[in-house]
């Protein structure tokens, strides 16, 4: 290429450079004064104004978010500083349904990674009316209500005002009579307020135990929903209560035993956490339950691949279910040097590690094995009548 052909197109691009920066001044002053205007019309206007005002507000982020994130960033931020937040929380106690749809809207395109524009809406008094809509039929604005909390309740500031609003026992229910997507919201929410130390008063009691188990059954044991909801039911395993909630739930322990098989590193940790502060709780009441459900096979797995806390727990845990607990000689962690010395003794010391981690879980397929053949001779020796009365 020659040097006015190089010539022409650095002055092309620069041209188009040019273009694109005043196109982005265009815009950015376009921008300021529709903000101002909907300011206005959510300050001053009627009833209609105000629902135009706020479609206008979910459009513009979404425009701006079509050209950047940090865009769309400063948009949230802009609106927020123009006082739109008062107006929109207002909005959500109007006894028209439009105007409280497009008012939770506004809110949640405002409070979305925006952590200013969260607190803004909280100050500005949400709670109460969200947590009112919480309790309506109307699937869409319970659902918008919840997705709202979630949202807001990801903020610490927020957490404690949250809990103390009565919105958790509404977020249970959702747990059992929502939408899928209004379950898994609640489920969220419910996990941001349960890291909050500084609440005031307890966020969940024995009746989120059944629906919880049920949503652990049918979800993905590795995913970051059962991660969440076997926390929840960590927590609530804490109490005596919740304890019985759990063995009385039809498959309760069986499903977080199978959590300590297929979860995550963090919902088999959680999960083990749970069956650990049950037998903790009442060893002659829990053990024979859990052992039932097959648990040691995973809970050797367990020693072996997971996280230094699930180690240390299912450890403890095998401890609890064996006939004798006193007789620490066969503990998992004497179990496990004894198969690193005879690795050592076979494969040297170099692949020692390699050669113990293998023979653990070869143990452990083996004891799973045995479990399941147990399980299925105890399902083929039950009478239909003894099926029935369980």
């Amino acid at each position: 290429m020659g040097e006015e052909e190089q010539s022409s197109v650095g002055v092309e691009e620069e041209e188009e450079l040019a273009e694109t920066v005043e196109e982005a001044e265009t815009w950015n002053q376009r921008k300021q004064t529709l903000i101002l205007e909907i300011s206005s019309k959510l300050v001053h206007g009627d009833l209609e104004s105000k629902i135009e005002a706020a479609r206008d507000i979910r459009n513009l982020v979404r425009k701006s978010s079509s050209s950047s994130s940090s865009s769309s960033s400063k948009t949230r931020s802009k609106l927020g500083a123009a006082g739109v937040i008062p107006p929109l929380v207002l909005m959500l106690c109007s006894p028209n349904p439009d105007a409280r749809q497009v008012s939770l809207l506004a809110l949640l395109n405002l409070a979305v990674r925006n952590e200013r524009n969260k607190v803004k809406i909280v100050m500005a008094g949400a709670v109460p009316p969200l947590v009112e809509l919480l309790k309506f039929q109307n699937g869409s604005l319970r659902d918008l209500a919840t997705a709202a909390i979630l949202t807001l309740s990801a903020a610490a500031l927020n957490k404690p005002i949250i809990a103390d609003s009565g919105a958790a026992p509404l977020l249970v229910e959702i747990l059992s009579s929502g939408s899928v997507q209004g379950k898994v919201d609640a489920v969220t929410a419910l996990h941001n307020l349960s890291t909050c130390k500084e609440n005031s008063t307890a966020i969940l009691d024995a009746t989120a135990v059944r629906p919880l188990i049920n949503l652990l059954k049918e979800c993905k044991k590795y995913s970051k929903f059962a991660e969440k909801t076997t926390a929840l039911l960590e927590i609530l395993s804490n109490s005596e209560e919740g304890c019985t909630a759990i063995s009385n739930s039809e498959g309760g322990i069986l499903t977080l035993v199978e959590t300590v098989e297929d979860g995550s590193l963090i919902s088999t940790q959680h999960a083990v956490g749970a069956l650990l502060s049950m037998c903790q709780s009442c060893r002659d009441k829990y053990r024979e339950l859990i052992l039932n459900e097959g648990a040691v096979p995973g809970l050797l797995r367990l020693t072996v691949d997971g996280t230094a806390e699930a180690r240390e727990r299912a450890r403890m845990l095998l401890d609890l279910l064996r006939d004798s607990p006193q007789q620490k000689q066969l503990a998992s962690s004497v179990l496990e040097r004894i198969v690193y010395d005879i690795a050592t003794r076979v494969d040297g010391a170099d692949k020692a590690a390699e050669t113990a981690k293998r023979l653990l879980e070869d143990m452990v397929k083996r004891s799973m094995e045995h479990s399941m053949d147990r399980i299925q001779q105890r399902a083929a020796s039950c009478t239909p009548s003894d099926t029935q009365s369980t």
